[in-house]
C-alpha cells in the first residue's frame, strides 16, 4: 500500500501564547501517564468536497484552536521534564495520498496496518511534537484523519475534547461562534514539585505471537447480557458486562490451553473526572485516569455475575477524591499492591473503553465519521478495546490475544451468542 507525502508543516497557534502561560506543569496524574501516545483515526466517506478546501479548513481551524489548547503546540523542556514549554513551536500536520481503498484500513484487524496513517511514527512517543496530524486521502475519495497526542498532556477524553473543539471551529468558521464556546478547555494549574518526572513501574506483560480480531455486540444482545446479571448487580452498564464477558472468555480459553486456571488479572483504566468532591469539567485537559485491577485466583471467581460485581466494587472505591495529588497517590497504591502478583501471573489483560467519548461524533463540516479507530501501542499485550459501533449499533470489541488462545476464544459458544455474526 503506497503512501506518498503531499506536504508537511508545523501549524502554530493563530496568536502567540501569553508570556504568563508559557510554562505548563504536568499534574501528579500526568506524571503517572505511560510514555506513549493516544492515537486515533477518524474515517470519513467521500462526499465530493474539494480536497484543497478540506485541507485549508483543517489547517486554519487547527491554528485557531491551538490558541486555547496551547500546550499542544509546545514542547517538553527535556525528554524527562515534568513541564511543557508552551513556545508555539506548533503541531505537525502532514498531508498524504494513499493508493489503497479506505476499507483496507477501516476494516483491518491488523493494528500495524493503521500505523502508516500517522506521521513520523507518532503512534509511539519518540517524536518531539506533542501532537501530530496526518490527513490521508484514499483512492476511493474517502479520508482518514489520524491524530496522535502524547499521553503526558492528556488522556482519551482530552484528545476527544481537543478534536471536538477543532472540528467545531472548522464547522462554524470562528472561535467566537456561540456553538464553539462550550468546548473551552479547563486547565488544572499545579505547582511543579519535581523538575523531572519520577520513574514508575507499570504492569507490562507481553503477548507472544498476538492476533487481533473484531467482534460486534449489538444493543439487543448487550441488553440480554445485562439481564443475565441484573439480579446480582443493580443497573449494570454495558461496559461492565461486556468487559466481564471478554475477560471470562479469555481466561477460559487460556485455561483450556494450559489445562488449569492460572492467576489472572484485568487492568482497567477509568476516567475519574466525576470522581472528585469538586467535579472536574469533561473538557478538563490532562490525565484524569485511575485504574481498577481485577484479580482472579480460582475457578469460583470466574462467573459472569461475580466478575461484574467485582468491577462494580472496584469502581465504587474510586470516589470522592479531594485533590489530584490524592488521586495520584491512590493510583500508585493500587498499582503497588498488585504489581508483583500481576507480573508473575500467567495471564494478564488490559481493557480500555472509549464508549461515549466525544471523538465518536467529530464533524468538521462534512458529517460525522463513519468510524473511529484507535491504533493502540499496547497491541503487543493481551487485552480488549471497546468502542461505540458505527451508527450507535452497539459496541465493537477489538480483542488481542495469543494466536493459540484466540483460536479457542473466537469459538466460545457463550461469547458468540452475544455477537453479531457476519
Amino acid at each position: 500500500m503506497m503512501t506518498s507525502i503531499i506536504s508537511r508543516e508545523l501549524i502554530k497557534p493563530a496568536s502567540p501564547t501569553p508570556f504568563h502561560l508559557r510554562d505548563y506543569n504536568l499534574s501528579p496524574l500526568d506524571q503517572l501517564a505511560p510514555e506513549m501516545n493516544v492515537p486515533v483515526v477518524f474515517f470519513y466517506p467521500d462526499i465530493g468536497n474539494c480536497t484543497l478546501e478540506k485541507t485549508m479548513v483543517l489547517k486554519k481551524s487547527l491554528s485557531q484552536s491551538l490558541t486555547q489548547y496551547y500546550p499542544c503546540a509546545g514542547r517538553l523542556h527535556s525528554p524527562k521534564s515534568a513541564s511543557v514549554n508552551c513556545n508555539d513551536k506548533g503541531v505537525l500536520f502532514v498531508e498524504a495520498k494513499n493508493e489503497a481503498q479506505m476499507d483496507t484500513f477501516h476494516d483491518s484487524e491488523n493494528i500495524d496496518t493503521l500505523y502508516q496513517l500517522f506521521p513520523d511514527d507518532l503512534v509511539y512517543s519518540n517524536c518531539s511534537s506533542l501532537v501530530g496530524v496526518q490527513l490521508n486521502h484514499f483512492a476511493c475519495g474517502g479520508i482518514g484523519l489520524a491524530v496522535s497526542m502524547s499521553h503526558l498532556i492528556g488522556d482519551g477524553h482530552t484528545l476527544g475534547s481537543f478534536v471536538s473543539h477543532w472540528a467545531s471551529v472548522a464547522r462554524y468558521g470562528s472561535l467566537d461562534h456561540k456553538e464553539v464556546l462550550p468546548f473551552n478547555p479547563h486547565f488544572i494549574h499545579t505547582q511543579l514539585t519535581n523538575s523531572m518526572r519520577p520513574e514508575y513501574k507499570v504492569i507490562n506483560q507481553k503477548c507472544v505471537n498476538p492476533v487481533t480480531k473484531k467482534f460486534l455486540f449489538p444493543n439487543s444482545k448487550l441488553s440480554d447480557l445485562r439481564n443475565k446479571v441484573i439480579s446480582s448487580v443493580k443497573n449494570p452498564t454495558r461496559v461492565e458486562v461486556l468487559s466481564s464477558l471478554l475477560y471470562k472468555t479469555a481466561m477460559a480459553a487460556a485455561t483450556q490451553k494450559s489445562g488449569s486456571l492460572k492467576p489472572s488479572y484485568l487492568y482497567f483504566p477509568v476516567d475519574i473526572r466525576n470522581k472528585f468532591i469538586q467535579k472536574f469539567s469533561q473538557t478538563s485537559m490532562g490525565n484524569f485516569v485511575s485504574v481498577m485491577i481485577i484479580s482472579t485466583m480460582n475457578t469460583s471467581e470466574t462467573s459472569l455475575d461475580m466478575l461484574v460485581s467485582e468491577i462494580r466494587k472496584k469502581r465504587l472505591l474510586l470516589e470522592r477524591f479531594q485533590s489530584v495529588q490524592q488521586a495520584a497517590e491512590n493510583r500508585i497504591e493500587i498499582l503497588l499492591s498488585k504489581l508483583g502478583d500481576a507480573e508473575s501471573a500467567k495471564t494478564s489483560y488490559w481493557c480500555l473503553s472509549l464508549c461515549g467519548f466525544p471523538s465518536n461524533h467529530v464533524d468538521f463540516g462534512w458529517g460525522k465519521p463513519m468510524d473511529t479507530t484507535s491504533a493502540l501501542k499496547e497491541a503487543n499485550m493481551s487485552g480488549f478495546l471497546l468502542t461505540d459501533a458505527p451508527y450507535g449499533a452497539g459496541i465493537e470489541a477489538l480483542v488481542i490475544l495469543e494466536k493459540e488462545i484466540m483460536a479457542i476464544f473466537e469459538n466460545d459458544k457463550e461469547m458468540l451468542s452475544f455477537c453479531q455474526i457476519n
